[in-house]
């Protein structure tokens, strides 16, 4: 079934992810796309993403949307034209969305070692020397990096770091929550995170606190 999962985290707010298993032309049947998104799909050099851009869409339709009720603003960020708030990610073969009343972002990342090399370049690495084994630290820095990335999405200002700025607290991996601050230009800035684990992937997606 192509929308792998549906997610209602609290009153307002949907998740939808999308497992991408269809062919390009498939994912086109159906789906009328603004002339700026087309001309962003023709331009793709790679398939996958050409069908996980075409995925989203489908993602945007389960959320009762059309290509057309979407717009990006000058830092790339996306918007919907009722004034609820989206946000899109796309991995591999894994895509989603979180649409919401208030301000959200949403990332998928796979798992991979090669987290571990770039680690320091978003988190203190030493913070994660008591966990057992590699696997556990894997997946605890992609969580790290996923709510960074989610974080960065609803922030969204200009020289905003991960390493300097952005701060996950620690957490279980069984409680599959856990809170980031922001701390930019003189303002602190907190957000709520929930992260879940599937396939080798990691979905986390936050909320706006203040």
């Amino acid at each position: 079934m192509p929308l792998f999962k549906t997610i209602t985290p609290r009153e307002g707010t949907k998740v939808f992810i999308w497992k991408v298993e269809e062919s390009f032309e498939w994912l086109c049947e159906g789906i009328s796309l603004t002339e700026h998104c087309r001309a962003r799909v023709s331009g793709m050099k790679s398939e996958i993403h050409r069908r996980g851009f075409m995925s989203i869409r489908h993602l945007m339709a389960e959320a009762g949307y059309v290509d057309q009720d979407l717009w990006y603003d000058d830092l790339g960020k996306p918007h919907l034209s009722d004034d609820k708030y989206i946000s899109i990610t796309h991995s591999f073969n894994f895509t989603a969305i979180i649409v919401s009343d208030r301000p959200v972002g949403i990332d998928i990342e796979k798992q991979r070692d090669k987290i571990i090399k770039i680690a320091n370049k978003f988190t203190p690495l030493k913070e994660y020397h008591t966990l057992a084994n590699e696997e556990a630290i894997i997946r605890k820095l992609t969580i790290v990096w996923g709510s960074k990335e989610s974080i960065y999405k609803v922030h969204a200002q200009p020289g905003l770091g991960f390493l300097e700025h952005i701060y996950i607290k620690d957490f279980d991996f069984e409680d599959a929550i856990t809170s980031g601050t922001v701390t930019f230009e003189g303002e602190k800035t907190e957000y709520e995170l929930e992260f879940l684990e599937f396939e080798g992937f990691t979905c986390v997606y936050t909320f706006l606190l203040n």
